[in-house]
């Protein structure tokens, strides 16, 4: 049988896993909160297109919302950021770049 049916992986938003302590959880950086080289920047897609986020109530959520999905694990954590893509405009390298290297300086190895 293939690994990947025995360890039953499930995908779960904040919302499913807030208050839950899991054993190994990978979390998907996507572009809605950017480290931009000295700060992070919030961020909504609507539509086509992402939108700053400028209300600072809806920039503690976001921030929040991954602090719930970064505080899960009791074992061990993977962080994946993903590549971006040139020819997309909506996952262009410069929006998951900055961070992916923010998270490296702060000492998280990079799995090859």
């Amino acid at each position: 049988m293939e690994w990947y049916k025995k360890v039953n992986p499930v995908t779960a938003t904040e919302f499913q896993v807030q208050g839950l302590e899991l054993d190994w959880v990978c979390v998907t950086w996507d572009g809605d909160f950017r480290f931009n080289g000295s700060d992070w920047n919030f961020h909504d897609f609507r539509g086509k297109r992402w939108c700053n986020i400028g209300n600072p109530d809806n920039r503690v959520y976001l921030r929040n919302a991954y602090r719930v999905l970064l505080t899960r694990a009791r074992q061990g954590m993977v962080i994946f950021v993903p590549p971006g893509n040139a020819d997309d405009p909506t996952r262009s390298p410069a929006f998951y770049d900055s961070t992916f290297n923010y998270l490296r300086e702060l000492g998280i190895p990079q799995i090859a």
